[in-house]
């Protein structure tokens, strides 16, 4: 039955964070105890997904509940702009205290600003893992101290100062665990064990788009010493390729060539030096250091996830506060030898969802039912009993929550990655939609002069996956004889959904 009185909604976030490296999702890498509460006494969704794998436009998406092409923020590039309606506006309007805390990264300065928000404390850019600086009405300042415990502290602080007798949507965005994994001092010993290779770590990336091959985002070639702490020596080329091909961008890639033997990688923290015989050798050790700051930095999210969860329990809210855990996006971790996100691949597509309301939700209930992050804003709004405005285009998914799925529920995931050949990553231009069995993608790699692309016209690819008979997704069906209905079928939701919500198909009709 559901409370007379509104629910309060804290919504938390973590940036890049796999569902894999959540220990729920039965990945078996890492032990995340309090995440796995959330789903042990709520529900846990498997097929949550990301409208555009990046930070700042699904950030967009989840604010304002819209696709990227309609609220303007594209790719990392794009700035939001303040005046545009959104969710957090919705909830103030609507009688809710509303706040944001954290990791921003829609824009910085007046007309980029968080609106919408009683109190908002966010940090520059991408944000700092220690003594980081924030950002808020009055000014910067910078805390001492490590950044996932003190946007919980901010975030606990503002729940606490609130009129109690209003309910309040608090958004909790970590900066963690971004890229380049810089674990609480605290975690520096954990995950020491060596963490089982994916079946896909040594893809040679035949049977799909172009796409794959180009992108640089290999953990064997495109890591850099300072993601992996090691100490980077002095020199050009010979020690490394620069990530960014800028005169001000130091940072360069740990090399992978063909004789190892000369190597030797230095550890930053302890001096402790690593040689080598083989390749393989060389990119399992990238791929062990990699995983190990990856899930170190994430078990401070659980520990704090942890903190919020007693205090809202000592505070007598938890009954009447809605508790979501997500990321802004999936993320690789090794998976066709791969790290970082941007793709429509699986594990950068799929994005980890963890809710509890004991009022409506049933304790370690599960959805398989597909969802997407512009879904988030009107489901927000329907639990705080507002009418959803017209220009949100997604569709609230409470009764998905109740186990009661909708006979017209659309099993349709659409995703469109905008940000052509970026400067960093290669990675191209895409769309494509996927039901509860098949991907259909369309490289169409074009940059369109957008903010953050640049030049395309590379050839034009499709691509089909069977996700049940190929869950790895090595295999390109596309073309082959016996998916031709398929192709039919699924090019038909691609262009049907493209044209409810408004964007422009650039592929052959």
């Amino acid at each position: 039955m559901a409370s007379p009185i509104r629910p309060n909604i804290l919504f938390i976030m973590a940036d890049d964070h796999a569902s894999k490296s959540i220990s729920c999702y039965g990945a078996g890498i890492n032990n995340t105890p309090n995440l796995d509460r959330l789903s042990n006494e709520g529900m846990r969704f498997n097929h949550c997904y990301v409208t555009n794998s990046i930070c700042t436009p699904s950030r967009a998406a989840i604010l304002t509940g819209t696709h990227n092409h309609v609220n303007g923020v594209m790719t990392l590039d794009s700035k939001i702009n303040k005046h545009s309606p959104n969710v957090a506006k919705s909830l103030r309007t609507g009688g809710y205290q509303t706040a944001m805390v954290g990791k921003w990264h829609l824009g910085e300065g007046k007309e980029h600003e968080p609106t919408g928000f009683d109190y908002w404390s966010v940090v520059p850019g991408q944000g700092e893992y220690h003594d980081p600086e924030f950002i808020g009405p009055e000014g910067t300042e910078r805390e001492r101290g490590y950044a996932t415990d003190i946007i919980t502290e901010k975030s606990l602080n503002w729940i606490k100062e609130r009129d109690a007798n209003k309910p309040f949507f608090m958004m909790c965005h970590h900066k963690a665990p971004h890229r380049s994994w810089e674990c609480n001092p605290k975690h520096r010993d954990l995950y020491k064990d060596p963490i089982r290779l994916p079946d896909t770590f040594t893809d040679d990336y035949k049977n799909r788009a172009q796409a794959a091959k180009v992108a640089k985002i290999r953990v064997a070639e495109d890591l850099t010493y300072f993601d992996l702490g090691l100490v980077q020596p002095d020199g050009g080329l010979d020690i490394g390729e620069k990530m960014m091909d800028k005169w001000w961008f130091q940072d360069r890639k740990i090399p992978a060539p063909e004789d190892v033997t000369k190597m030797k990688l230095i550890d930053k923290e302890d001096g402790t030096v690593f040689t080598f015989e083989t390749t393989q050798e060389l990119a399992e050790f990238k791929f062990q250091r990699y995983m190990q700051r990856y899930l170190r930095t994430i078990q401070s999210i659980d520990d704090n996830v942890g903190r919020m969860l007693d205090f809202l329990n000592e505070e007598d809210l938890m009954e009447n506060t809605i508790v979501i855990y997500t990321s802004d996006q999936g993320f690789f971790l090794g998976e066709h030898g791969w790290f970082d996100k941007r793709f429509m691949y699986e594990e950068s597509f799929q994005m980890p969802f963890l809710i509890r309301y004991p009022a409506e939700i049933t304790a370690g209930s599960v959805c398989d039912d597909i969802v997407c992050n512009v879904d988030f804003a009107p489901t927000f709004l329907d639990f705080a009993r507002l009418r959803p405005p017209t220009y949100m285009q997604g569709v609230s998914f409470r009764s998905l929550l109740k186990q009661q799925t909708p006979a017209d529920w659309q099993q349709v995931a659409y995703h469109r990655y905008w940000m052509h050949r970026d400067i960093i990553h290669e990675a191209y231009a895409h769309y494509g939609v996927r039901d509860q069995r098949y991907k259909l993608i369309y490289w169409y790699n074009e940059d369109f002069g957008i903010e953050g692309t640049r030049p395309g016209g590379e050839e034009k690819e499709w691509e089909l996956f069977d996700c049940e008979l190929d869950p790895l997704e090595l295999f390109n069906c596309y073309h082959e004889a016996g998916y031709g209905e398929v192709v039919k079928r699924m090019t038909k939701m691609l262009e049907d959904k493209m044209e409810e919500i408004g964007d422009e198909p650039v592929h052959p009709r």
